[in-house]
Formats: C-alpha cells, sequence, structure tokens
C-alpha cells in the first residue's frame, strides 16, 4: 500500500472495532501524536485517520480533549448491498414514477423526503435578498445588460478562489457559468456526444442525469457502485470498451452519499485518460461534507485537462437561483461554443448577487451551519430507522450531501409504498427512479435537508409502519 493512503488501512481498522463493538460508544481513542507514534506515521496522516473516521459519523471531536466513538446505535443495521447492474446499455426508463414524484415539487401540503435539496428554513434567504438588490445597484444598467459570455467575472474569480481548498487550482478564465449544474452537464455531454454514443454512470444514479443522456439520444452504461467508496474500478475498467464518455459523481453521490477516495479518483482520472475518454465530473455535493476537510475532486488529479468540472450552489445556497458552471479543460472552445448558441448569457444580476456572498465569506460561514445540521438529521433520520423500519433493513452511510439511501428486505415494492405514503401525504423517492434497468425495487433515498421536528420523527414512523405492514400482508 502507498503511503499517502495508510490512513485508509488504519481508519479501516479502528472502524471495524466501533462496529463490531470491541470500541464502546462514548469511549475516548488514542490521540493524534500516540497514533502517530505507535503507527510509525507523521502527525498529518494521523489527522487523515480521525477525519475519515469522523466524515463516516464514528467519531466526535470534542474541544479540547480528543476524540470520542459516537453513539451511533443505529450502526448496527447493515449497509446496502453493492449495485451489480447489467454490463448492457439499457433505456426502460420509469417516466410515469419519474413524472409522479416530480410533479410534488414545491407542494406544500406535503412532506417532500422525495426532493434533494436543503428547505429553504436552512437557507440565508433575507442576506440573499439584500445581495440581489446590491447587485442590481452595482451593476451596470441595473444588470439589464448581457454580461460576457463566459460569465460574471467576480463569480468565476471566487470558484476558482475555492477551488484551492481541493487543490484544484483553477484561474477564472478556466470557468465558464451556466444555468445551475444540469446545465453545465448538458453542455458537456452535447459537446463530447452524438447520438448513439454510450456514457457511463454509477448505478444507483440521480434521475435527471438518467433523462438527461436518454433526451439526447445517447446510451447508458451503468456500473457497479460500493455504498461507502464508490464505483468499482474493476467494472469500469471491463465498460471500456463500449463508452465514448463517463459522467460520475465522486463526492456524496445521490443517492447513496459515498465519497471515493482520493486514490480510487486518481486511479480512474488516468485510467480514462489513458484511453482518452473525457470525465465529467459533478461536484454539486463536494461542499456538503460531514467532516472536517473538504475532499478532493477527480479534477484535483486532472493534468491534461480531460475532466470537465462541474458545480453548483442549487444544492448549498438557492436551488431556484440556477447558478451552475463548469471548468472543461480542453474542452473549453466547444463548450463556449454551445453557450452562446443555446444561452447566450447567464442571469446578470444573480450571478454578481452570488459572487459577491461568496466574496464576503457568508457563503463559508452559512455552510459551517448547514453541514452540521445535515449531519445531524442524517444521525437523527438513522436512528429512527433503527426504531421504526422493519427487521433487515439497511441504510447507507453517506460521507455528506443531502440523500440517504434505505434498503427494505425484499418484498417491499417501494413504488406501491409510495403510493401508500401519499395517502398520508409524504412523497419518498422509489429506487426504481435511479436506474434504467430492474433493480432496486425494495430502495428508496430520503431526503435530509428538512429541518428536524417531532412531526418529521412522526413521518419516519408512518413510513417505517407502512412498509411493515406490507411485509405483514406479503
Amino acid at each position: 500500500m502507498k503511503k499517502d493512503f495508510i490512513y485508509n488501512e488504519i481508519a479501516d481498522n479502528i472502524a471495524s472495532k466501533i462496529k463490531t463493538g470491541v470500541l464502546q460508544a462514548g469511549e475516548r481513542l488514542a490521540s493524534v501524536r500516540i497514533l502517530s507514534r505507535e503507527h510509525g506515521i507523521s502527525i498529518n496522516t494521523a489527522k487523515r485517520v480521525f477525519l475519515e473516521l469522523e466524515a463516516q459519523s464514528l467519531v466526535q471531536s470534542r474541544p479540547q480533549s480528543g476524540y470520542f466513538v459516537s453513539p451511533l446505535p443505529y450502526l448496527k443495521l447493515p449497509l446496502p448491498q453493492a449495485s451489480q447492474p447489467l454490463p448492457t446499455a439499457n433505456i426502460t426508463e420509469p417516466n410515469e414514477l419519474i413524472d409522479s414524484v416530480y410533479s410534488n415539487m414545491g407542494n406544500k401540503e406535503l412532506t417532500l423526503l422525495s426532493i434533494g435539496v436543503p428547505s429553504g428554513n436552512l437557507l440565508p434567504l433575507a442576506k440573499l435578498k439584500k445581495e440581489v438588490v446590491l447587485a442590481t445597484r452595482a451593476l451596470k444598467e441595473g444588470g439589464t445588460e448581457y454580461e460576457p459570455l463566459q460569465g460574471n467575472v467576480k463569480l468565476r474569480r471566487m470558484i476558482a478562489a475555492r477551488s484551492l481548498a481541493w487543490e484544484g487550482h483553477l484561474k477564472e478564465s478556466d470557468v465558464v457559468t451556466t444555468a445551475g449544474c444540469m446545465n453545465a452537464l448538458t453542455l458537456c455531454l452535447m459537446a463530447l456526444t452524438k447520438p448513439g454514443d454510450t456514457v457511463a454512470m454509477e448505478s444507483p444514479c440521480y434521475p435527471g442525469i438518467l433523462q438527461l443522456a436518454l433526451s439526447l439520444r445517447l446510451k447508458v452504461l451503468e456500473v457497479a457502485t460500493d455504498p461507502v467508496k464508490g464505483v468499482n474500478l474493476d467494472a469500469l475498467k471491463a465498460l471500456l470498451p463500449q463508452i465514448n464518455v463517463c459522467l460520475l459523481v465522486p463526492n456524496f453521490n445521490t443517492p447513496l452519499g459515498y465519497c471515493m477516495p482520493d486514490d480510487q479518483k486518481k486511479a480512474v482520472v488516468m485510467l480514462l485518460e489513458k484511453h482518452d475518454i473525457p470525465l465529467i465530473e459533478d461536484d454539486t455535493y463536494g461542499d456538503l461534507y460531514f467532516g472536517t476537510e473538504r475532499p478532493k475532486c477527480c479534477k484535483s488529479f486532472d493534468t491534461k485537462g480531460n475532466v470537465l468540472y462541474c458545480g453548483s450552489v442549487s444544492k448549498t445556497l438557492a436551488p431556484g437561483y440556477r447558478v451552475g458552471w463548469v471548468a472543461p479543460g480542453k474542452y473549453k472552445e466547444q463548450i463556449m461554443r454551445l453557450k452562446m448558441i443555446h444561452a447566450l448569457s447567464s442571469t446578470s444580476v444573480i450571478n454578481e448577487a452570488v459572487g459577491n456572498f461568496l466574496m464576503t465569506g457568508r457563503y463559508e460561514n452559512h455552510l459551517r451551519h448547514l453541514r452540521k445540521t445535515l449531519q445531524e438529521n442524517y444521525q437523527r433520520y438513522a436512528l429512527a430507522i433503527a426504531e421504526f423500519f422493519p427487521v433487515g433493513t439497511k441504510i447507507s452511510r453517506p460521507q455528506g450531501g443531502l440523500a440517504l439511501w434505505v434498503e427494505f428486505p425484499e418484498g417491499i415494492d417501494t413504488a406501491t409504498l409510495y403510493n401508500y405514503a401519499m395517502k398520508k401525504q409524504i412523497s419518498i423517492a422509489p429506487g426504481r427512479m435511479f436506474t434504467l434497468q430492474e433493480q432496486f425495487h425494495n430502495c428508496m433515498r430520503l431526503c435530509i435537508g428538512l429541518p428536524w421536528t417531532d412531526d418529521l420523527r412522526l413521518t419516519l414512523k408512518q413510513i417505517g409502519n407502512l412498509a411493515k405492514w406490507m411485509v405483514a400482508k406479503a
């Protein structure tokens, strides 16, 4: 094992002891210095061990006291199975199910556990309104003029500055603004493919990306995915002869919430680069990490411009603002040409307002609060699931993001569960939405971006009771 990644082995060993009960909740762990001395590793490597464990919610840091095992009884719940999609392109899109679920978007009468965005109650709405007013005053002609084709300079400069946190080293000239991340992904796929080409994606995968690929008349190959470490590298290698482009969400993929390890990200970048296959990276959730350190991206390891890095503030700040971007590497000219044809200009006032928000430091302050809330929500959801859901239920252990993936015992069809839950004004996202193949019928995604309340706990109990009833009925 390479020295750079020995922390993974140590972290896995400690994690195993926590999960098997060798290390008990509340027990104090060895200090960073002691861990460093015992394993013959540097202080920085020892810190990485604790960051990894913290990202998995296995340990808690207490100021001036060190690290302690988290009181997480739900860790007894097993992880979902690794996905095993067929190695062939499929186009059996569950249109009716997707249409039904997404038609609920914005319905205030429902508890929307199906839509993967943070609640407005968790967003700095008053501060954003103020920034929009200030942007209108600051911009020439009140922001009614077209901005440059590449996008607002201030926003691009701040995106580039923030890339230093994940060792991206972008410059403002590397970035092109878009109308949200989906628009960025659309431009990338249009630039890199033609109808009939094949794109590889993780399985399970966000339904919007699957629909996008099919709308462009592309074939989709779903890649086997581990619920903790992400895409299976051997499975991806086996598919290389068939694919023209790869699209991945390495950081806190929805619905599984995993964070692909750095060595695996680097290996994917090198593998695709060797075979001259472009990699489109969706990093929409990258800022929503549960640990203490922002994870690297695949773009961090890109030296040839083969990675098209896409992001937005849709999952962190303002879904409706539709502010996104792409750092397209060597494909910048193609992306610029397509943006000119399909959009010409981004929304001047909104991009200026978001650029200002990022520049003042308010964004980072907001993220700290949001990340803490989401991690606490994950733990509360998981505790409720352990208490109320049927025996044999499995859940993911997201290291960040907005999603929790639930796998029920065989026999529970979550499309049917969705219909029952809707009668109680509850909307969930059935697992079949996240694939083009006949799989994940007994799975569902829950959004953890809602404020935690007694009513929300009751909602999870209602879902659990419905699932138990379905088991008894079967």
